[in-house]
């Protein structure tokens, strides 16, 4: 255990309040090669804290990200619609920041270059810091300049004094990933040029509880967001939260965007403070809000099984979609192995032919659905659930159907 101290990750206060506790799992990108299936796995404790200072959502540290990250199994642009939304968001940048020629793009976590290829056409300079190594080479592929690093306060002093400074530093998805939290956002107020602008998105709290999305927790997420915390967080290194979007991608997700504390030509918008109080409204200071998660995980969990029980009692053959790491959480704490789910299918050839961690369901290309015909498939990357019923549509054929397990398991 490398961090055995419960104490906040953020302000040091005591951990002493449960958020939610789902039992032992397995790293959710540790697939399974097959000559490994017989092999001990190791499973840690996704127990979750909330502290009652700051009210960060919070796993302790099991494995280091160095563990985690060197070689990672997630490849952003096996997800159509996620181009969509980088491609979309590049378009925004262009525009609202006037990027041209002249100004530097980073991008931390920037995975196999799935945005930063959208800035190329237009002449705008970029780099990319990503810690896999097997990830970063498909953006060196794409010609897209990458340096294969993790990122903090150290990595970004070097990358300064190379003259790398951004006028624009991105961050998709990777806040919740860094176990030194401050030192990840110093690192952020290093890099930043003077006038720079930092975005960076993640999954809302917020919708996490109200949907019961607990599969988004999992050992490689380290921390769970609210905009009221992210706005401590960034103001104590000397960063403001400027504006925010609420987005649909994850389940629903928040993108903030942050100057410097000194730099004033960028006012704090309304849609900021009407967030900050729809948030207190709903009880985000509170830690009563937190204490009443835990049971409405459990009855998401007796929901799906009982479909799935009912299901298997009828004869009903039922398939997964997706091998992600949301859906590693689902399986592993509601114990369903391929005595519910026969197989499971994945776009990502680094997936196919492995198993999935803990419960060793096997993963196949998606045309075994269409040999198969399986009665029912299961959703389990399910914020991307549109995007995968159109394009498996033709399962209506033989009168299968979609179930999505999350906030509760519903026929589509």
């Amino acid at each position: 255990m490398l961090n055995a101290a419960t104490h906040c990750r953020f302000c040091q206060e005591p951990l002493e309040h449960t958020f939610v506790d789902l039992g032992m799992s397995p790293l959710c990108e540790s697939y399974i090669a097959p000559e490994q299936r017989n092999r001990m796995e190791p499973f840690y404790p996704l127990h979750v804290y909330v502290c009652s200072n700051c009210f960060l959502v919070q796993l302790e540290q099991y494995v280091s990200a160095e563990d985690i990250f060197t070689e990672y199994a997630y490849f952003s642009s096996y997800a159509t619609d996620w181009l969509k939304h980088a491609e979309a968001y590049v378009e925004m940048v262009l525009q609202r920041f006037a990027l041209g020629s002249s100004s530097q793009v980073v991008e931390v976590a920037s995975n196999d270059g799935y945005l930063l290829q959208y800035f190329l056409p237009h002449g705008v300079p970029v780099l990319g810091v990503e810690p896999a190594r097997n990830v970063a080479a498909v953006a060196l592929e794409k010609g897209i300049p990458t340096r294969t690093l993790f990122f903090g306060e150290a990595t970004a002093r070097d990358l300064a004094a190379e003259g790398q400074k951004a006028d624009l530093l991105i961050g998709n998805n990777v806040l919740a990933q860094v176990p030194d939290l401050n030192d990840f956002v110093r690192g952020l107020k290093t890099l930043l040029k003077p006038g720079g602008v930092i975005t960076l998105e993640f999954p809302h709290l917020v919708r996490l509880i109200e949907e019961s999305q607990f599969d988004t927790i999992y050992h490689e997420h380290f921390s769970y967001f609210s905009l009221i915390t992210v706005e401590k967080i960034l103001a104590a290194h000397g960063l403001t939260l400027f504006d925010v979007e609420e987005l649909t991608t994850h389940g629903g997700s928040l993108r903030i965007f942050a100057r410097h504390a000194e730099d004033h030509s960028r006012p704090v918008s309304q849609a900021v403070d009407d967030l900050r109080k729809r948030e207190t409204d709903f009880g985000i200071p509170q830690i009563a809000t937190y204490q009443a998660f835990s049971e409405k995980v459990k009855e998401t969990k007796r929901k799906l099984l009982d479909f799935l029980i009912t299901a298997k009692r009828d004869g009903k053959v039922v398939v997964g979609y997706g091998a992600p790491g949301k859906g590693n959480t689902l399986l592993n704490y509601c114990g369903i192995r391929t005595d519910f789910l026969d197989y499971t299918v994945d776009r990502n050839p680094y997936k196919q032919g492995k198993f999935l961690p803990g419960t060793h369901i096997p993963i196949f290309t998606p045309e075994k659905i269409w040999e198969t015909k399986p009665d029912y498939v299961l959703i389990l990357p399910w914020n991307f659930k549109d995007e995968i019923v159109q394009q498996m549509a033709g399962i209506r054929s033989w009168g299968g159907r979609f179930v999505i397990p999350i906030p509760e398991a519903t026929l589509i």
